[in-house]
């Protein structure tokens, strides 16, 4: 997938497990991130979880970069976010995820979004390189993200910048054509007719018409309506005995 020229950097800071890596990459890959930087992994890397729980986000995996400071990670970046709690007494400015999307398009450099290991969050030292703090309004009572929900946040925001494109959109079959719904129409008049549904005749176009209004406004498609056809030619027949 190529990478759009302002797309942030998604950097994590001592990660523990290599499942949540493979987490986190799969949600990058969701949302049209690819550039995932890490902060001395724990267990090293590459790590053989990571692959299977990134569920086919390997480019991701494959392309990340390690680096021994987070200093060392956001070197080339302009713009730095850390999600975190604020702090008392932090005088850092805050930011929700659409707000630092804003932020990081408005930018002419490159930005990057830090996310610490998952016991513990962020150190203050890596807080203190950031330009703002990112967070979320969250359950005081219940404020536990793990690192992939936490990173699907940032980039969901971030995609909706972006043109990118919704699958389901792309799936929706078109709507079937008037003979095709005439068809359907037609077929169930036909089942109605001899059971004297359309009886007294004075009422018999109103529920004509009335029947056609229900069964247009759903907005059928041709797969659909195929299907209700069905349906009618399977009621017709004689019950197998």
């Amino acid at each position: 997938m190529p990478q759009q020229a302002k797309s942030p950097v998604i950097v994590l800071v001592r990660p523990q497990l290599g499942e949540n890596i493979g987490k986190v990459a799969r949600a990058m890959l969701n949302f049209g991130l690819t550039e995932l930087r890490m902060v001395e992994p724990r267990d090293g890397w590459p790590n053989p979880s990571a692959g299977p729980a990134a569920a086919g986000a390997d480019i991701v995996l494959d392309q990340a970069q390690i680096f021994g400071s987070t200093a060392e990670a956001v070197a080339d970046c302009t713009t730095i976010f850390a999600t975190t709690v604020r702090k008392r007494g932090d005088s850092k400015p805050v930011v929700t995820p659409e707000q630092a999307a804003g932020q990081i398009i408005a930018e002419s450099g490159r930005s990057a979004i830090l996310f610490g290991r998952e016991a513990s969050g962020l150190d203050t030292q890596d807080v203190a390189m950031a330009r703002a703090i990112l967070t979320v309004p969250i359950n005081p009572e219940f404020g536990s993200l793990n690192l992939a929900q936490a990173v699907i946040l940032c980039a969901y925001e971030w995609s909706k910048t972006q043109s990118l494109k919704q699958p389901t959109l792309e799936e929706v079959l078109p709507a079937a054509e008037q003979a095709e719904l005439d068809g359907l129409i037609g077929h169930l008049e036909a089942m109605l007719e001899p059971k004297g549904y359309f009886l007294p005749p004075s009422r018999s176009d109103a529920t004509r018409r009335t029947l056609r209004n229900v069964l247009t406004r759903p907005g059928w498609n041709h797969l659909e309506v195929r299907t209700l056809r069905g349906v009618l030619s399977s009621l017709s027949r004689r019950d197998r005995t």
